[in-house]
């Protein structure tokens, strides 16, 4: 299933790759099955094998993910989640190292953002988009305006943020 988000997402850009994706963490798995789909069509010749940056988003009152990227480790170490970002509140998650070695080889990251934050997502996804989203959507989004604000993801860059879930 979390696969068949990145086939569609070559699908809709017209059968190529975008140039970042933001995906929200969890488990980890739905951002490593979205490379994976990416890295499948570039190796089966149906879309260009082009490079792409992969960034994921976590709610700071339970980022392991983020927390582990940011301090440079391999492991993942496992918290407590404290968020009202609760679909994303995994605090020991699975496929955590394998998040860390997909952001590392393509050049993105994993940020977290506050609770705060998380509802300002949720606000400006509404207003400009007019998309009502549940807490992992304003954790991307806001994770997404981070990115941009400290010149971690380039405005200029064809980018695709997974929404996950309605408000």
């Amino acid at each position: 299933g979390s696969k068949t988000v990145g086939f569609e997402v070559a699908e809709q850009l017209g059968w190529r790759l975008p140039d970042a994706v933001v995906s929200p963490v969890a488990s980890g798995s739905l951002l490593t099955k979205v490379d994976k789909a990416f890295r499948e069509f570039a190796g089966l010749g149906l879309v260009a094998d082009t490079p792409y940056q992969v960034f994921g988003a976590q709610a700071t009152g339970c980022s392991p993910v983020a927390q582990a990227f940011r301090a440079g480790h391999d492991v993942i170490r496992p918290v407590k989640p404290d968020t009202i970002a609760k679909s994303l509140a995994i605090g020991n998650p699975a496929d955590g190292i394998y998040v860390l070695d997909i952001c590392r080889r393509s050049g993105g990251a994993v940020e977290d953002v506050s609770d705060d934050e998380v509802r300002a997502g949720i606000l400006l996804l509404a207003s400009n988009e007019g998309i009502f989203t549940e807490t992992a959507g304003g954790t991307t989004v806001s994770v997404l305006k981070k990115l941009v604000e400290t010149g971690q993801l380039d405005p200029t860059k064809e980018t695709v943020v997974i929404n996950t879930g309605m408000g």
